[in-house]
């Protein structure tokens, strides 16, 4: 990674003297890649100089552990247009690179960026734009809101998918058919043609464009494998179409290859579809947890009169009014009334809770026969069901030790598997004789499309997603990936009988 000579400021808590300034000092000299340092007592911050971005993260981690506090924010943004893990490993390390940022992840298979930063060195505009300089983007908008976008995102994708994979098998078809069974009838090279052109250009056209946007940054990716492989399938069927002599000259028959090109093109997008909706499926412990949560409440005014209001117009201190059989919007205390309530989705006990003034009450549960009135304490994000859910998003997004390992397989998969298919089509035109430059066109357009490093970028977050989310929804909320992995070395369980 490039050096970075930025002087990055980290903001220091709890330094209140020299001797703590000191300390500091002494334990940022033993991080190894941090080549100058500073403590500005004055300032409540240290100023280093590193030789790398990822150092950053080592010393914050290092003053957190002499006993200080750094403050830090932490972040998920949904990453918009990847395709593969290639492109997830393109937009972390970007992400990484930038000044100021502690920590970052991508999960392919969740499509979010977990990123912890320093609030004084950069912010998520400034992140966005550094994303959206290698050709992909976030989704910076509130939490109340982005889910929902996201969804309409996720909708829109899935039904434009699912349109291009049935027009692309339905066009492909014949080219397959004529190809395999009809070679030799009239007119069957324009007619393959016809049918693969409108497959190729125009339900492919997105593996090209990414394909270029990637090339443009010096990367690659899936889409590069594939829009590689379709793309010298194709032009070199135009070729033989329109120049057959060419080949008839040197005795060779002029083959052509637009069925492999049209069919290719209708699996990945096949392939594609299908992980759209199991991506779509496993976010569903989400939506469920979410579901527990009412969108509108009754809110008593000052005055006595009740008003129908958002959950997300509710403040703290306001007075909430909740029916029999309505789910409870926030955490508070009861003021008036009393009521059994339903609290099986927090404790796991299935007999009803009498609640009474000056009891606490939580969102998520549910009120059984009787109403009351209580004060809202914590609202939005600092409800307990709040906590749940973001727990549960954040193990779903973490990544097992596995994955890490998968990862570093990803970012050199790509360009491996360039060169691997380089290397056999030489190797074709030195020894392949004649029929050489054929075979090895068609070897190298082989080794192209079998290479597809999306199953190894998505096997394992996709399995952690479920496992997490199931586990979510039968009370059993999981840590992080990594206690999910461990837990396989388990071999006693203690359950403690809750009635």
């Amino acid at each position: 990674m490039a050096t970075n000579r930025e002087n990055i400021y980290i903001p220091l808590e709890d330094v209140e003297s020299e001797h703590c300034a000191l300390i500091v000092e002494k334990g940022l000299a033993q991080v190894k890649g941090v080549e100058t340092h500073k403590v500005e007592l004055n300032n409540r911050r240290a100023a280093i100089t590193v030789d790398s971005n990822e150092t950053v993260g080592e010393a914050v981690k290092a003053i957190k552990d002499l006993g200080y506090g750094v403050p830090t924010v932490k972040s998920a943004f949904p990453v918009l247009g990847m395709t593969c893990a290639s492109c997830a490993g393109s937009a972390e390390s970007i992400v990484k690179y930038q000044p100021g940022v502690v920590n970052a992840s991508v999960n392919f298979a969740t499509g979010n960026l977990t990123v912890e930063y320093l609030p004084n060195m950069t912010d998520a505009s400034t992140l966005q734009k550094a994303v959206q300089g290698v050709g992909y983007d976030l989704l910076i908008e509130d939490e109340t809101k982005q889910q929902e976008t996201l969804e309409a995102i996720h909708e829109k994708k899935f039904r434009t998918l699912k349109n291009k994979t049935i027009w692309a098998i339905i066009l492909s078809l014949p080219v397959v058919i004529i190809g395999m069974f009809f070679m030799d009838m009239p007119y069957a090279d324009p007619i393959m043609w016809l049918f693969s052109t409108p497959v190729v250009i125009w339900l492919g056209r997105d593996f090209f464009v990414n394909a270029w946007k990637q090339a443009k940054h010096r990367s690659a990716n899936m889409d590069t494998l594939v829009a590689l492989s379709t793309g010298i399938a194709y032009l070199f069927s135009v070729f033989n179409m329109l120049f057959a002599d060419f080949w008839h000259q040197r005795g060779l028959h002029a083959h052509v290859y637009f069925e492999a090109a049209a069919v290719i093109i209708a699996f990945i997008l096949l392939g594609k579809l299908l992980e759209e909706r199991a991506k779509g499926n496993t976010s569903s412990a989400i939506k469920k947890l979410m579901g527990l949560q009412p969108k509108t409440v009754i809110v008593v005014q000052a005055d006595g009169t009740e008003k129908q209001t958002a959950i997300e117009d509710v403040s703290a201190g306001d007075v909430i009014l909740v029916k029999p059989g309505e789910k409870i919007a926030v955490d508070g205390m009861v003021i008036s009334g009393n009521s059994y309530v339903d609290e099986s989705m927090l404790s796991g006990e299935p007999v009803p809770v009498l609640k009474k003034e000056k009891e606490k009450v939580f969102a998520g549960t549910i009120n059984q026969k009787g109403s009351f009135r209580f004060r809202a304490v914590k609202v939005g994000k600092e409800t307990m069901l709040a906590h749940i859910i973001k727990m549960v998003q954040d193990a779903q997004g973490s990544k097992a030790p596995v994955q890490k390992l998968v990862d570093r397989i990803a970012g050199i998969f790509v360009p491996t598997v360039i060169g691997i298919a380089i290397l056999t089509f030489t190797l074709w035109l030195i020894l392949g004789g004649e029929n050489g430059v054929v075979q090895g066109l068609l070897a190298a357009v082989t080794v192209l499309v079998i290479a597809c490093p999306c199953a190894l970028g998505l096997a394992t977050p996709t399995a952690i997603m479920v496992g997490v989310g199931k586990g979510a929804e039968n009370g059993i909320l999981i840590k992080d990936a990594e206690s999910l992995e461990l837990a396989k070395k388990v071999n006693a369980i203690v359950l403690d009988n809750t009635g």
